[in-house]
């Protein structure tokens, strides 16, 4: 395998659908998840699926990727499957957090946030900071973050989540700007309202938002998680060398429409 992708978060929903996306493009796939209960099954058949197509060149680690202790654990081993290669692509696409109002009866508190936005926004930098240090980030390699609307647009529950996107954003231009220059680039991915396990986590009333979504999007359907491993497979071609410090838009068009 002469390419290999990192996936942080790459059992269920868009990191599952990108997992399966670049294993048919001819990648090796190396992934990060943390599943139990009835989410371990569906792991469990991406998994069998990716390593079938990738045939063998596939590597799932059932841990928490957000912790520095993983990072240095399983770093070396990354390097041993790669062959001390760089990666292609770096993903974060972890999606779990708190969600839940500053204010109000449950509000957020200080050890809610500071995991959610250490898990969803801080843990890229630290894992680039590493993969770099360690030679497995070089020219040609990507970074990729996933963001949403959410970001810009206040929405229940979803602050202390918006909060560490918006930082992961920051954190993605300040790679970009730092590391381009070895070729190297960092982006950020923002799909629109997809209805996947993630969405149910973040709200009761998914099912209207999906609804909503439906009539407001100008292409009238939700984003799917392979709409979104289609836009990475795209920015991984060598015509997209050149896109860097950005935000790409996933999403039909929604995030620049008007309500009904």
């Amino acid at each position: 395998m002469s390419e290999w992708v990192l996936l942080l978060g790459g059992s269920t929903g868009h990191g599952a659908a990108t997992a399966k996306r670049l294993a048919k493009d001819g990648y090796g796939v190396i992934a990060f998840h943390f599943d139990r209960g009835e989410a371990k099954k569906i792991a469990e058949e991406t998994i069998a699926e990716v390593n079938e197509t990738t045939g063998g060149d596939c590597h799932y680690f059932n841990t928490n990727a957000a912790a520095v202790e993983t990072m240095d654990k399983y770093i070396p081993q990354i390097s041993e499957i790669t062959g001390g290669a760089p990666l292609k692509l770096l993903l974060h696409s972890i999606a779990f957090g708190t969600t839940t109002n500053f204010f109000g009866d449950k509000p957020v508190n200080q050890k809610q946030m500071d995991m959610t936005v250490h898990v969803m926004g801080n843990s890229l930098l630290y894992w680039t900071q590493k993969l770099y240090e360690a030679g497995l980030l070089g020219k040609g390699s990507r970074i990729l973050g996933l963001t949403s609307e959410g970001n810009y647009v206040a929405m229940e529950g979803y602050g202390p989540v918006s909060v560490a996107k918006v930082a992961m954003e920051a954190i993605i231009r300040q790679i970009g700007w730092e590391l381009g220059q070895f070729g190297i680039t960092a982006n950020a991915v923002q799909a629109g309202v997809t209805p996947t396990r993630a969405l149910t986590k973040i709200t009761d009333n998914w099912e209207l938002w999906v609804e909503n979504t439906k009539k407001r999007n100008p292409m009238r359907r939700t984003t799917t998680p392979e709409d979104v491993a289609n836009t990475i497979s795209l920015l991984l071609q060598p015509e997209a060398d050149f896109i860097n410090c950005s935000i790409i838009y996933c999403d039909g068009g929604e995030s620049r429409s008007g309500t009904f």
